[in-house]
């Protein structure tokens, strides 16, 4: 009967927040709630699950928190900086270098300090804030495949390599070939549809002018705050939604044949790859088998705001609604899945 509930719980927290505004607005708040629903049906709540949960957003909320100060306070330099390179280099070519350099290097300085980086890189950009959303969805794309390259990278990588009982290059030389091509490709799409976002708009692109900043300290630094509680719940929920999704993932999920369960995981959309990986992944599994499950859950996972935590961070930064973000995560995230699919199988 309680597999029922949490069916019930995952269709809510699939589409409750596309039908209704209200929803969206809260995302964070009703996605704690309903992890706190499905640990509860799921009769694992107690208190190491509820210290588990408060303590794991901590390292990534104190990132956020300290990169959001650090760039509030020092932002004209930081303008300053992002106009200079804005006239060296074309903004088509700035962003392929972007999303290509976070993507490589996200497996070393991890996904988080990636993200950071990219949404105050964005935040300065003097695009509009539709052309923003598309960069920043293609670019967490890019952080979230390269961070798996390395057990640095995300606890997805961590959790793998660990389980496998691999080395440190385990996953780059059995996932590189065919991570890499793809972040050339999503960092040249960036870049083309930047391109004709220069041609096609009406207004010139010019860069941002220090002075024209006139957000009061205080309410920067209000938001900064804020941003970074949001982050901190919005863990804390998926640490409740993947502990308490658990009897559902062992009833229906890790028994699958590796084709159906490529696709079956794309419930990492809004659920923690880490806690299906360390589900799915395991010794008596081909290196095939591992990539195909890997691979299906990183895709999955630039899809939807609760699929990774760049999304999260860039969702929370540059207010991305999630109805905004899944008109272009699904598209991208289904045309990688279909393009994996034959030339994994």
């Amino acid at each position: 009967m309680f597999l029922t509930g949490l069916v019930l719980i995952l269709a809510l927290v699939l589409f409750l927040p596309f039908l209704f505004h209200r929803v969206e607005e809260n995302l964070e708040l009703f996605l704690f709630i309903m992890g706190i629903g499905a640990a509860s049906i799921s009769g694992i709540m107690n208190f190491k699950l509820i210290l588990q949960a408060l303590e794991e957003p901590l390292m990534i909320t104190g990132a956020v928190l300290a990169a959001g100060l650090l760039f509030h306070f020092m932002k004209e330099k930081f303008i300053r900086c992002s106009n200079w390179l804005l006239t060296k280099i074309a903004l088509p070519v700035l962003i392929f270098g972007i999303i290509l350099g976070l993507g490589l290097i996200s497996s070393i300085i991890t996904a988080i300090i990636a993200a950071i980086i990219l949404v105050e890189l964005i935040a300065l950009l003097p695009v509009k804030k539709e052309q923003k959303v598309v960069i920043a969805v293609i670019a967490c794309f890019s952080i979230g495949l390269g961070a798996t390259l390395t057990p640095l990278g995300e606890p997805l990588a961590t959790i793998a390599v660990s389980k496998l009982d691999k080395d440190f290059f385990y996953l780059l030389n059995l996932l590189g070939k065919y991570i890499i091509p793809a972040l050339f490709i999503l960092a040249l799409a960036g870049a083309i549809y930047t391109a004709r976002c220069t041609r096609t708009t009406s207004e010139p692109m010019i860069a941002i002018e220090p002075s024209t900043i006139t957000l009061p300290a205080k309410s920067s630094v209000k938001e900064t705050v804020k941003r970074a509680f949001k982050v901190y719940l919005f863990v804390m929920a998926l640490v409740f939604l993947g502990e308490g999704f658990q009897p559902l993932i062992n009833a229906f999920i890790i028994n699958l044949d590796s084709r159906l369960l490529y696709w079956v995981n794309t419930i990492s959309a809004v659920l923690d790859n880490a806690t299906l990986t360390a589900a799915e992944v395991n010794l008596n599994m081909s290196d095939l088998q591992v990539r195909a499950i890997l691979i299906g859950l990183l895709i999955s996972g630039g899809m939807l705001v609760p699929g990774n935590i760049p999304n999260i961070i860039c969702a929370s930064r540059l207010k991305i609604p999630s109805r905004e973000w899944a008109k272009i995560g699904l598209p991208i995230g289904l045309a990688l899945l279909i393009i994996y699919y034959l030339i994994l199988f």
